[in-house]
């Protein structure tokens, strides 16, 4: 993975808004042109990284089947990249149920899109689900194959919106309602972060450490890129509310967090000396994130 991948995004050069009309043709619905949406294209880049540029992790048949009958994550083997997947997915998750619920229709009293619908649908789908199944027993469709459906939906969705034939309500409440939502979900991957720190602290025999770790970077690393795109997404907001600087902080926060990558994950002590404390860290970075937002939040509200 490459923490720097918001770099390959363009967004700053767009300036407009999601789904506000920047060109027109002659008077025909086909020949308008929208902005498209960066929290879509972000959203459906990360779920093509986790499941068609890498493997699918907790859904292949080895890491279920465990280490001779132990469970992966309670190893010291295999399952960081499990658990960095999973806390991509998780923020891809909250998003999309955003798209579909608030930021994809006009003040949820239109038809949700078909497109984000299925894109949510598809993405709360369980994260190890194989070819074949115990419970009930029988051929299964694999986790990827609906992570996979859901980035076509997504892209859809954008394609659609860049030609005018989709919304994106890029208002002020929507922005904070979505930073809200994130701001809890990263506020309980840090409530998570704290207790594993203050009530396992076995240094380097925390084997579930670095599942946590992990699955924490996951997270940061995909919304660092998600409020990238609502910058984006949010121009116009953005600028009517001067939350630039703001912003700029918290950009800055996410890529102090994701230059954390220890070799080995220790849980020690917060006053030792001895061992590194590697949750306690990342669960600093957490909160400075989740800090910023809530200043973020609190501008749009008044």
């Amino acid at each position: 993975f490459d923490p720097n991948y918001v770099d390959k995004y363009t967004f700053e050069n767009r300036n407009i808004s999601a789904g506000e009309q920047v060109a027109a043709g002659a008077g025909t619905e086909t020949a308008k042109t929208c902005g498209n949406s960066g929290i879509a294209q972000v959203a459906a880049d990360l779920t093509d990284f986790n499941v068609n540029q890498n493997a699918w992790i907790s859904s292949m048949i080895l890491y279920k089947l465990g280490l001779f009958g132990i469970d992966w994550d309670n190893t010291p083997f295999m399952d960081n990249k499990a658990s960095f997947q999973r806390g991509i997915n998780q923020a891809v998750r909250r998003t999309a149920t955003e798209l579909a619920d608030n930021l994809g229709r006009v003040r949820t009293t239109s038809q949700i899109d078909g497109d984000l619908q299925d894109a949510r649908g598809n993405l709360q789908f369980d994260e190890e689900t194989w070819y074949f199944g115990l419970n009930p027993f029988g051929p299964k469709t694999p986790t990827p194959s609906y992570y996979r459906d859901a980035v076509t939906k997504l892209r859809s969705f954008n394609a659609r919106l860049g030609s005018c034939q989709a919304t994106f309500d890029a208002r002020a409440d929507n922005l904070k309602q979505y930073i809200d939502r994130i701001s809890s979900d990263i506020g309980s991957t840090s409530a998570i972060l704290k207790e594993r720190a203050e009530n396992h602290n076995n240094g380097w025999f925390d084997f579930r450490a670095d599942d946590r770790f992990w699955f924490a970077y996951g997270q940061l690393y995909a919304y660092y890129g998600l409020m990238k795109g609502a910058q984006a997404d949010f121009e116009d907001v953005i600028k009517e509310k001067h939350l630039g600087n703001l912003w700029d902080t918290m950009d800055a926060q996410f890529v102090s967090a994701l230059r954390i990558q220890p070799f080995i994950i220790a849980n020690g002590r917060e006053d030792g000396w001895i061992m590194p404390t590697h949750l306690t860290t990342m669960g600093f970075y957490v909160l400075r994130v989740r800090s910023n937002m809530v200043e973020i939040s609190n501008v749009l509200t008044q």
